[in-house]
């Protein structure tokens, strides 16, 4: 079996990436960093690629043997979202995020994975969802390569990173002592997949964590 461990990320002449058999996977699958998966001419392969690597439609990758490998972004059951207004696009662009869940963006349009409860959430904004079949590319993180949940060990990395840039823009220099309750209902096994169990989405909310934040601004008190 051959192991596909590198993602290219120079441009390739069109005749090589034609002649490429392709790997055709669904989002949540083109989160995982170890995969065992088949090609779609039959062949079966190992995925080991770096940890926190989103794979998007029209990605090569390169086997241990030299040969190539194009991504395809597998159709998958989605929800397309529009609104009769700017704002309330935005208020639902805004609840997703809020709720940590992947949103493909275009304009007048977000796209999400299909979910019963967010689908609901977004009718009572107001918003226009429809279903379809198509593929999935969501936003990747601002700081980073992929998409990384506030719980995720790579969490810490990403928000030194924000901060960094706050404070070059700002020029402040911020304490942050960030204590995280995250009680028993996390899993923090597999942090390869991008994607969320929507069964509790409630638990995605902000106010719904315990977080300790002691942030020492050297303000003094008035």
């Amino acid at each position: 079996m051959r192991t596909i461990d590198k993602r290219i990320e120079a441009k390739l002449a069109a005749a090589l990436i034609k002649r490429a058999p392709t790997l055709t996977l669904a989002f949540d699958d083109r989160c995982k960093s170890r995969l065992a998966a088949t090609l779609d001419n039959g062949e079966e392969i190992a995925l080991v690629l770096p940890r926190g690597t989103v794979l998007r439609d029209g990605d090569m990758l390169v086997a241990d043997d030299g040969g190539l490998v194009r991504v395809i972004a597998a159709p998958q059951d989605v929800l397309v979202v529009h609104a009769h207004d700017p704002i309330t696009l935005t208020r639902a662009a805004y609840h997703l995020g809020n709720r940590h869940t992947p949103v493909e963006v275009a304009a007048g349009q977000l796209k999400l994975e299909a979910d019963p409860v967010l689908e609901d959430m977004l009718r009572r904004l107001g918003a226009h969802v429809d279903h379809a079949t198509a593929p999935f590319q969501p936003e990747t993180g601002a700081y980073g390569g992929g998409h990384k949940h506030g719980h995720d060990e790579t969490f810490v990395e990403d928000y030194a990173l924000a901060q960094k840039v706050f404070d070059e823009h700002h020029g402040h220099s911020h304490d942050h002592d960030h204590g995280h309750d995250h009680g028993a209902g996390h899993d923090h096994g597999d942090h390869s997949q991008c994607t969320h169990g929507h069964a509790d989405h409630g638990a995605h909310d902000h106010e719904g964590h315990d977080h300790d934040h002691n942030h020492d601004h050297g303000h003094a008190r008035r």
